[in-house]
């Protein structure tokens, strides 16, 4: 698996599955799967994925289209992807998470941002990206919901609480799940997140001219802000090595080095998550160094229903006081 020099912005990181896709991301999920347990049904997996679709689309009752452009299709495609490859990893070591636990660790990478999709009746919010800091808790509801419809009722309180890992609501140590592969699988999904944003070749141009303006309408990117925030989106990218580094931790420590599993799942091949998020470090770095962020210019697919720009930023500029 190599030639990540020549990857389509819409391929995951091995440059074969198409992440814009839905069918085709389904497709590599359910081979992994079915390789895993063969004699165990998908028909939930399959329903999951026609109906996260559909609510990404607008075509869900009581829900809008995804309006988010960092949190997208492809971003929750790419999750998706990333932890059923850790799951056929961890799984290849321990036979520890069984059919049953790898549906419903799917299911949550699948719908871990739901809670960005505002409803039909949301008349508080412009868009989905002013719901950055309760996202989480918003799919863990979503998901505690929806998994009874698809014959995974025994799960959901299981999911609801796995799908914080994947977030800064909860802290890892305050959620209530006892069951030490309940927690790995939860890791598993926390560490499937960062992996997939961070290895997508667009990441940088996605942080500047996606997740900024998100950051903007979720009020995080305020100078004002304790901890610095953000004057631009240029400096948001100025910035974004900190992140890396806080990621590291997060992934090493936190979520306890889940990533190796990863290097399980590729074997004798180098692991191309990591090469392509220490690819993306290392460049950003170099435009860094030479004043040069102006050099990004890779033109991320738009997976979003409605194909303008969905964050109008004048909506959240600061008014002057008096």
């Amino acid at each position: 698996m190599s030639g990540i020099q020549l990857r389509r912005s819409d391929y995951d990181v091995t440059n074969t599955v198409q992440t814009t896709d839905a069918g085709s991301v389904a497709h590599e999920v359910l081979n992994l799967f079915q390789s895993l347990y063969p004699l165990h049904p998908v028909a939930p997996l399959e329903q999951a994925f026609r109906d996260w679709q559909r609510l990404f689309e607008g075509g869900y009752p009581g829900f809008l289209a995804c309006e988010t452009p960092y949190h997208d299709m492809q971003h929750s495609l790419d999750v998706t992807l990333a932890m059923a490859r850790l799951i056929w990893g961890f799984e290849k070591e321990h036979r520890a998470i069984g059919p049953i636990g790898a549906t419903l660790g799917l299911v949550t990478a699948l719908f871990h941002d739901a809670g960005y999709v505002r409803s039909w009746y949301d008349s508080r919010h412009h868009n989905g990206a002013e719901l950055t800091c309760i996202h989480v808790s918003r799919s863990a509801m979503f998901l505690e919901r929806y998994l009874p419809s698809i014959g995974l009722k025994h799960g959901a309180s299981i999911c609801r609480q796995i799908v914080h890992f994947t977030g800064y609501e909860v802290t890892f140590e305050d959620i209530p799940l006892d069951d030490r592969m309940l927690r790995s699988l939860g890791k598993l999904v926390g560490t499937a997140d960062l992996l997939a944003q961070m290895a997508d070749r667009c990441y940088l141009e996605k942080c500047r001219d996606r997740l900024y303006p998100e950051f903007v309408a979720a009020g995080l990117a305020s100078p004002d802000l304790p901890h610095g925030g953000y004057v631009s989106a240029e400096d948001f990218l100025r910035k974004t090595p900190g992140f890396f580094r806080v990621v590291r931790h997060r992934l090493d420590v936190s979520l306890q080095g889940m990533h190796r599993y990863m290097g399980v799942y590729f074997g004798n091949e180098p692991d191309l998550y990591r090469q392509a998020i220490r690819q993306n470090q290392e460049y950003l770095g170099a435009l860094l160094e030479r004043d040069a962020l102006q050099n990004l210019r890779r033109n991320p697919p738009w997976t979003l229903p409605d194909k303008s720009f969905p964050i109008d930023l004048s909506r959240y500029a600061k008014r002057p006081e008096g």
